[in-house]
């Protein structure tokens, strides 16, 4: 009588500590990846925003320097004689105009690019926070 015996292979203790040590790297390796990209999408946001301040910076020197042209010819059309300039705005009222629509761009851009920069976190808040709680679940696995 021939009796049929079913073995149970259980896995010897070199192969679940290869197993783990293979689970702890492809777990490092997804979590460098995730830190990757979260970096990489606020390096995206503080190049928009550094776009932004340059932009309302250029416009708010532009703006500064109409500003000191209308302020130069002020200072002529004050010393002029009377009745010498027939057009309706004086030049150094259209400098006026444009240097201020300069500045105004100006702020406003400088405004989106100082929110932008808020929104900007320089540590990747998602990968510390998901390496924090794998911390935890290891250490509690125990």
């Amino acid at each position: 009588m021939a009796t049929d015996f079913q073995t149970t292979h259980e896995p010897g203790l070199a192969s679940l500590v290869r197993e783990i040590v293979d689970d702890v790297g492809d777990l490092i390796k997804q979590q460098i990846q995730f830190a990757q990209a979260e970096v990489k999408a606020d390096l995206r946001k503080s190049s928009e925003a550094m776009l932004l301040f340059a932009l309302g910076a250029c416009s708010a020197l532009l703006g500064l320097l109409f500003f000191g042209l209308m302020a130069v010819h002020l200072l002529h059309w004050l010393t002029a004689p009377a009745g010498t300039d027939p057009a309706r705005v004086p030049l150094w009222g259209c400098y006026a105009i444009v240097a201020g629509l300069s500045l105004a761009s100006g702020a406003v851009l400088a405004g989106m690019g100082k929110r932008v920069w808020d929104s900007f976190t320089a540590v990747p808040v998602q990968t510390a926070q998901t390496l924090k709680e794998n911390v935890e679940w290891i250490t509690n696995s125990k």
